[in-house]
């Protein structure tokens, strides 16, 4: 696991994921993150190649790991890839997509 990002970067990446965007955490970990059982979801870390969460699955924490698209070198590339993944969450899910965020 690497990162380009400082851990300062990763903790508010990880509090702006956690205070807004707790259900869409929650859609890609049940989408794709093989947690399609899961009841909420907390943001955990995030790397160069990847974002983690935990998956509350029967009243348990469950690690959930999934990739980004490409290898992230700079921090504006997170939002874009979160976008994707909720995106592609919603498809799996057969669910509608909003907005950007």
């Amino acid at each position: 696991m690497s990162t380009p990002f400082t851990p300062d970067v990763v903790e508010a990446i990880k509090r702006h994921m956690n205070d807004d965007h707790a259900d869409d955490a929650l859609l890609i970990c049940k989408g794709l993150g093989g947690q399609p059982e899961a009841t909420g979801a907390t943001t955990t870390g995030v790397d160069a190649e990847a974002i983690e969460f935990a998956a509350v699955v029967d009243g348990r924490d469950v690690p959930v790991r999934v990739p980004w698209s490409t290898t992230l070198t700079e921090r504006a590339q997170v939002r874009t890839e979160v976008v994707r993944l909720y995106r592609d969450a919603c498809a799996a899910l057969g669910l509608p997509a909003r907005g950007e965020h």
